[in-house]
C-alpha cells in the first residue's frame, strides 16, 4: 500500500499532465504483452502479436510486476532521447568503470540489450497508435480538469481510480509495497496511462531536490469507447516517423491544434527544452510556423506540414508567388538529422 501525504501547499500545487511520454507508456505496454488482457486491449494485443513474432524483452524471473518496474527504470533512464527520437541507448551505468571487463561490462551490455528491447517494443506496440493515444490521454485530462473546476483537487483525488482512497490529507494507492511518501510542499503531478494495468497507480519520485513527485494512474479504455485507439495502422505514421523521427512526427501531429512550447512538451511527455529543439527543426524545415503573442510563443502546422501529415499533394507555387519556405537541400538535411 502506497500512502501519499499532502499538506495544504501540496493540494495547491497538484496538477495534471497529459503523459509521462512514449517510453513510460511502452514500459507499461510490455507488461500486457506477456499475459491475458481484458476486452479493451484484445484488438491491440492481436495486432501487435502479428507484427512481433517474439517478445521484445526477456521473460521476468519473478512475475510481471518485476518486469514492469525494471522496464520503467530503463524508460526513465533513457529519457527524452529514447523512443521518440529514435536514438539508441549507450548502456551506461551510474557507477564507476572497470575498464570494460568483468561484471560492469556485462551490466552495460545487459542494459543496452534491455534498452534495445524497449525501443523495439515502442516502434511495434505503441508508435503506430501514438496519435490516438495522445488524443485519448488529453481527453482524460480534460475530463479530470472539469472535476477540479467543479469540486476542487480533493474531489479529483476522491475519484482518481475505483481502487484508490482519499482520506483527507492521505491518498492510499493499493498494489505496491508498503510505502509512505510525504510531499512536504512539493506538490503532485497526476498523469493518466492507457497501458498501466497491474496496479491502480505507479509512483515516480522526483530525482532533483525539491522536484515534484509524479503519480501515474491507470486510465484504461472502455471496451466500446476505446475501439478507435486500435485502428489498423496504414503505414503512414511509421513512414513519417522514419522521415523526421518519431518525436518530431508526434510533435507535428500534436501541433494540428496550435499550442505553446510547454503545452507541446506536456502532450509529448518530454522536457520543455526538448520540445523547443524539435519545434526549431520543424520550423526550419517549413513544417510549422511560430509566432509570438505578447509573452506567449505559439506553434502551428503549415500547409506543407498538413500535406505531409495527410499524405496529400503540396499546392504548387503560383507564378509570381514569393518563396517563403526553406530551400529543399536545407530541408532534407534537417529532416535527416
Amino acid at each position: 500500500m502506497l500512502r501519499i501525504h499532502f499538506t495544504a501547499a501540496d493540494l495547491a500545487r497538484t496538477r495534471l499532465r497529459t503523459t509521462m511520454g512514449p517510453l513510460v507508456e511502452t514500459a507499461f505496454a510490455c507488461g500486457l504483452l506477456g499475459r491475458g488482457v481484458s476486452a479493451p486491449y484484445s484488438r491491440w494485443r492481436k495486432q501487435v502479436g502479428e507484427r512481433l513474432p517474439r517478445r521484445p524483452t526477456p521473460p521476468p524471473p519473478h512475475g510481471t510486476a518485476y518486469e514492469v518496474e525494471s522496464l520503467l527504470r530503463q524508460a526513465l533512464r533513457l529519457g527524452d532521447g529514447g523512443a521518440g527520437a529514435g536514438g539508441a541507448a549507450d548502456g551506461g551505468t551510474d557507477g564507476g568503470t572497470d575498464g570494460g571487463t568483468g561484471a560492469g561490462a556485462d551490466g552495460r551490455r545487459g542494459e543496452a540489450e534491455a534498452a534495445g528491447g524497449l525501443l523495439e517494443a515502442w516502434r511495434v506496440a505503441v508508435a503506430p497508435y501514438w496519435e490516438h493515444l495522445l488524443g485519448y490521454l488529453e481527453a482524460e485530462c480534460e475530463a479530470r480538469g472539469r472535476i477540479v473546476m467543479a469540486g476542487g483537487v480533493e474531489q479529483l483525488l476522491t475519484t482518481l481510480h475505483p481502487r484508490t482512497a482519499w482520506r483527507p490529507s492521505v491518498l492510499e494507492v493499493p498494489g505496491g509495497p508498503e510505502q509512505d511518501v510525504r510531499l512536504a510542499g512539493r506538490g503532485l503531478v497526476l498523469t493518466p496511462s492507457v497501458f498501466l494495468n497491474h496496479r491502480p497507480g505507479q509512483l515516480i519520485d522526483a530525482w532533483e531536490p525539491g522536484g515534484q513527485v509524479v503519480l501515474v494512474f491507470a486510465a484504461p479504455p472502455h471496451a466500446l469507447g476505446g475501439a478507435g485507439l486500435w485502428q489498423e495502422p496504414d503505414g503512414s505514421a511509421q513512414s513519417l516517423g522514419a522521415l523526421v523521427g518519431q518525436t518530431r512526427a508526434a510533435a507535428l501531429r500534436a501541433l494540428r491544434a496550435t499550442c505553446t512550447t510547454s503545452q507541446l512538451a506536456d502532450r509529448l511527455g518530454i522536457s520543455a527544452a526538448g520540445a523547443s529543439q524539435h519545434a526549431a527543426v520543424l520550423r526550419q524545415t517549413g513544417l510549422i510556423t511560430t509566432r509570438r503573442v505578447r509573452n506567449t510563443v505559439l506553434h502551428s502546422v503549415t500547409p506543407l506540414g498538413r500535406a505531409l501529415l495527410d499524405g496529400g499533394p503540396v499546392r504548387p507555387r503560383q507564378p509570381g508567388e514569393a518563396h517563403r519556405g526553406p530551400a529543399h537541400p536545407r530541408s532534407e538535411r534537417l529532416l535527416a538529422s
